[in-house]
This record gives C-alpha cells, sequence and structure tokens, in this order.
C-alpha cells in the first residue's frame, strides 16, 4: 500500500522555500548583520554617486588656507596657523633698500611687466578659514577627499573582486570538471602563484604595469583568483559526479551546461562569500599599493593616496585627513566583515 499525502480543504499546500529565501530569513533575524548590510549598501551608495561625480566632485577645489581646521576644532588650531604665519613672517621693523631705477639691472623688465599685469590678474577669492572636516596642503576639503577617496577604493575592490570571481571561477570549474590532465596542467599554474607571497606578487605586478585604477584592478584580479580557484575544483570535484548531473547527461546536456547551468547555481551561495571576504581584502590591498606609491594615479584620490599623505602631516600635528580616513576605512572594513560573518551563517544550508 502506498501511502499519499492529503491537504486538508481550505488550506494551501505548504510551499518549499528556495535556499536564498530562507538565507534572507536568516539574515533579518541576525541584528548584526542586517545593519551591516546597511552599512554596505550606504557605502556601494556613495562609491555609485562618487563614480559620477554626484559626491565628492569637488574634491580638487582648492576652497580653504592650507591645513585649514575642523570647524569643530577651529579656535585652538586657527591660532597656531596665526602664531606660525607671525612666526615666518620676518622682522616687521627691517630697513627696506630701495634702488634708483638706473640702478636696479631688472628696473626696465619689471616696469614692462607692470605695463602687462592687468591683462593677466586672476580674481581674488576668498579662502575660508576652516571646513567642517578641515583641509589639506592645497587647502582642498576632506571630506570631500574622503567621500571620493572611499568611492575609489571601493570602486577598485568590487570589481577586482568580480573579475578575481570570474577568473578562479572558470578555471576551477574546467580543472575540477574534467579532471585528469587538465586538472594537472590547472593546478601546477595555481602552485607557481600561490609559492610566490601575495603581497610580493601584487608589487610585482603593480611596478611593471604602471599606476591607475584600472591597471590596479587588472593587477589584483590577476593575482587573487587563486583562493576562489581552490574552492570551486573542489566544489566540482564533489559534485560532478551528482544523480541530477548525471540525469543532465543521459538527456543529452553539454558539458559547458553541465558546469554553469546545473553545478554552478549550486555553490553561489559560496561565491557570494568568497566575493564579499576579496572586497574586504582588495581594498586593503588598494590602501596599501597607493600607500606605498603603486596605486592610483596622482591626479586620482583615493583613502590609501589620503593615508600616503597622513605621516607628513602628522609631524606637523594636522591629524584631522588622519582621523577622516581612518574612521571611513574602519567603518567600511568592519562593516564587511560582520556582513560576510552573516552571509556565511545565513546561507549554510546546515543551519535550520
Amino acid at each position: 500500500m502506498t501511502a499519499s499525502v492529503h491537504t486538508a480543504p481550505g488550506m494551501a499546500a505548504p510551499v518549499s522555500k528556495s535556499l536564498w529565501a530562507l538565507g534572507w530569513q536568516r539574515l533579518k533575524r541576525n541584528k548584526v548583520g542586517f545593519v551591516s548590510l546597511w552599512v554596505v549598501a550606504l557605502y556601494l551608495a556613495i562609491a555609485i554617486g562618487g563614480w559620477f561625480n554626484l559626491l565628492g566632485g569637488g574634491w580638487s577645489r582648492e576652497i580653504a588656507v592650507p591645513y585649514a581646521p575642523p570647524s569643530w576644532a577651529a579656535t585652538a588650531e586657527t591660532e597656531q596657523l596665526s602664531s606660525d604665519v607671525t612666526a615666518s613672517g620676518g622682522d616687521a621693523s627691517a630697513p627696506i633698500v630701495s634702488l634708483a631705477p638706473e640702478d636696479d639691472p631688472i628696473g626696465k623688465e619689471l616696469a614692462a611687466a607692470r605695463k602687462e599685469a592687468g591683462k593677466y590678474a586672476l580674481p581674488e577669492v576668498d579662502k575660508r578659514e576652516s571646513l567642517p572636516f578641515g583641509a589639506d596642503l592645497r587647502g582642498r576639503d576632506v571630506l570631500e577627499k574622503t567621500l571620493k577617496g572611499t568611492s575609489t577604493s571601493i570602486f577598485v575592490g568590487v570589481f577586482g573582486a568580480v573579475l578575481a570571481i570570474l577568473l578562479g571561477t572558470v578555471m576551477g570549474a574546467v580543472s575540477g570538471y574534467f579532471g585528469g590532465r587538465t586538472d594537472d596542467c590547472l593546478t601546477w599554474f595555481y602552485s607557481v602563484f600561490t609559492s610566490v607571497p601575495d603581497m610580493l606578487l601584487l608589487l610585482s605586478f603593480a611596478a611593471v604595469s604602471g599606476r591607475g585604477v584600472t591597471t590596479i584592478i587588472m593587477v589584483m584580479a590577476l593575482t587573487s583568483w587563486t583562493g576562489t580557484y581552490r574552492l570551486v575544483r573542489a566544489e566540482y570535484l564533489k559534485l560532478k559526479n551528482r544523480e541530477y548531473v548525471q540525469a543532465a547527461s543521459a538527456i543529452g546536456a553539454s558539458h559547458t551546461r553541465r558546469m554553469f547551468v546545473h553545478i554552478l547555481p549550486n555553490i553561489s551561495h559560496l561565491l557570494l562569500v568568497q566575493f564579499s571576504l576579496m572586497t574586504v581584502a582588495l581594498i586593503k590591498y588598494e590602501a596599501i599599493l597607493s600607500f606605498l606609491g603603486f596605486g592610483v594615479g596622482v591626479r586620482q584620490v583615493s583613502l590609501g593616496s589620503m593615508l600616503a599623505e597622513a605621516p607628513t602631516e602628522l609631524v606637523q600635528g594636522y591629524w584631522w585627513q588622519m582621523l577622516a580616513v581612518t574612521l571611513a576605512m574602519s567603518v567600511l572594513v568592519t562593516a564587511f566583515s560582520l556582513l560576510v560573518d552573516a552571509l556565511r551563517d545565513a546561507l549554510d544550508p546546515k543551519v535550520k
């Protein structure tokens, strides 16, 4: 006798939820992870706004005096700046020596230059004495720089992680699915890359390729695919002999379809966690490379390039740019890390 399941009249049949739906429910129950998700979403919105120059577009304008202090700490800093200017202004009582026009060796040139000075005179701009988060050496707004620098760093981290995930996924899928000599060749290539320390390999590629956002994204993608390759290869070795893959083979599905339509969706949650981890790592790597002078170009700004300016400023007592960068990067990395932990727990099929 076969047992049959009957649904009571007026009651809907239970709907089985997908892994993503269950993961979303678990993530919403995790308060820390859910708050981290919104913080990361805010940073991504800042990144998009910065990329389209809606936020931080005027970071390069010199709108304040050099090292203008933050508005909320302006009193003490302004007094210090005034004393520095007074101390460097020289002795006002020193005698002024004037020369007769015939004795001045460049008198004729100066007279001609004064006649033409009106053509090239620039309008005087009143520069601000303080800004909400202060100014840097050239009088640029630190808050604007931080928004634009955060956008650049996130852009580099996200797109570098996407390219690295794509590269590692394709190579890992081919290696794990086909096995044999294909697996041996790709595993040997992977072993060569992992035998060199990550930072040394990254610096070597960056030194050869030069500076710039596009260059650093490509460098990070070419040096960060190894972790994804190892993960995807292991999963494909485990899943390629499962019943649903054999059934797809029996109905004539091609190797490509079995690899990327039947197997890949079953490891997509692992790739999402891997993407989050890699984004955090690449943001840190970008900061290190820019700090060492191998990162973004001289006409671009990132959190790493702002950190590179901080040591000289701290020696002189100008701390506000370092504070802004530290806050921006600390909140970003902490939120990403907490979100990764929450995603790992939410997308784990073993968790009920």
